[in-house]
């Protein structure tokens, strides 16, 4: 093993590609300058097209969680009614922000490894009349679930007049969103996923019908009033001082997206899932979501004859080769492959030949080379255009 060889294949912080990492070592600026409002007004139009929307996308300076936080505090307020769907770690996260907040929260609890049922949105809402917000997880990052946003937006809107806020913050770069159309209220995501870039960077946007909304919300706020940042970004600036080396970088992260073309990037995304998922079923090892649920940014892989610890252990000791475990009561029991942002059909077949090895030298029985002709054979036959 290369001391300085570090293969990171977790869901998030994700690689940084060779040129966004340069773009972040220029020279600083300053952050009221002509420089700074330069660079957001570049930036802002690129943003559109990764939401699916025409509205602003707002940068706010902290994690995936302040992003979160953010659109809890500025869409409802103390004792409003809502409801969260649950299907993992990360939509109980939105539960624990709107209990801080002393929200009147409904919990639609969903078993992890599943995605939410349309129907069972549909049937909760009808029950409960009074909603003023409905917060759901697009990926599902601790279980690798995609749920079916579209199709909860559409039952959102026909069945409510509450507001529809997703958490895109492992998803959006990596699948396809399209806020306008799907009628998300408020979408956030985070910088350090298929982005791109280190932590630290959160995005938001927000619809007509949100900003209606957030503009009459009396919830006291701060940092993460986005009516502040609405108004600021209008004269292309922040109300507060922006992480500037995170720009530099998303600029770049843009270009590189503009480039590949943004129906490209999310094509790449699926055969990276097709392939990973074809290889492990090949080496004879269940999945933790079906083939319908799973999300083409992270794959959660539930071993029933040997521990994923011990695996984890083994691919790290021989080739620096970092996997992510499981969260809250799946600790011990997955292991989740993060490929999203800065991987290629390359890297998956990498991670899957390391991982055959890491099999066998933990004593699990598999055929060398059955998973990665699996994912050759996704990647050989596949549709469309050439992916890189």
């Amino acid at each position: 093993m290369l001391r300085d060889q570090h293969i990171l294949r977790i869901p998030g912080p994700t690689p940084i590609p060779p040129s966004v990492q340069r773009a972040m070592n220029q020279p600083m600026i300053g952050h009221r300058g002509n420089e700074s409002k330069q660079l957001i007004e570049r930036i802002k139009p690129k943003l559109k097209p990764i939401f699916g929307t025409n509205q602003d996308v707002l940068l706010i300076s902290g994690s995936g969680t302040a992003g979160l936080e953010t659109a809890v505090v500025n869409t409802v307020s103390t004792n409003d009614e809502v409801l969260v769907i649950v299907t993992g770690a990360f939509g109980d996260r939105f539960v624990k922000i709107c209990n801080t907040y002393g929200l009147q929260t409904h919990v639609l609890e969903v078993p992890w490894g599943e995605a939410v049922k349309p129907e069972q949105v549909e049937q909760f809402l009808r029950s409960h009349p009074n909603l003023k917000g409905v917060f759901a997880t697009f990926c599902e990052t601790s279980t690798g679930v995609l749920n079916p946003i579209e199709q909860i937006g559409k039952i959102v809107r026909e069945q409510s007049n509450a507001l529809f806020i997703v958490d895109g913050v492992s998803a959006v770069g990596g699948a396809k969103v399209e806020m306008d159309n799907w009628s998300i209220d408020v979408l956030v995501t985070g910088s350090q996923k298929a982005f791109m870039l280190p932590a630290g960077l959160t995005m938001v946007s927000v619809s007509e019908r949100g900003w209606d909304v957030i503009h009459q919300n009396k919830q006291p706020r701060f940092y993460f009033d986005l009516t502040s940042y609405q108004k600021k970004l209008e004269d292309d600036s922040t109300p507060f001082t922006p992480a500037l080396s995170l720009l530099f970088g998303l600029e770049q992260v843009l270009t590189l997206m503009e480039e590949e073309g943004v129906e490209n990037v999310f094509k790449r995304h699926q055969m990276m899932k097709d392939m990973t998922r074809s290889a492990v079923h090949a080496l004879g090892i269940p999945l933790l979501t079906s083939d319908e649920d799973a999300s083409p940014t992270v794959t959660s892989i539930k071993p029933d004859d040997f521990s994923a610890e011990d695996l984890r252990k083994a691919v790290k000791e021989d080739f620096n080769l970092t996997l992510a475990g499981g969260q809250q009561h799946l600790k011990g029991k997955i292991f989740r492959v993060g490929h999203m942002g800065y991987c290629s059909p390359a890297d998956v077949l990498q991670y899957i030949g390391l991982l055959e090895i890491g099999l066998t030298k933990i004593g699990k029985e598999v055929p060398l080379g059955a998973g990665v002709a699996a994912a050759q054979n996704v990647y050989v036959n596949r549709e469309g255009k050439h992916v890189l």
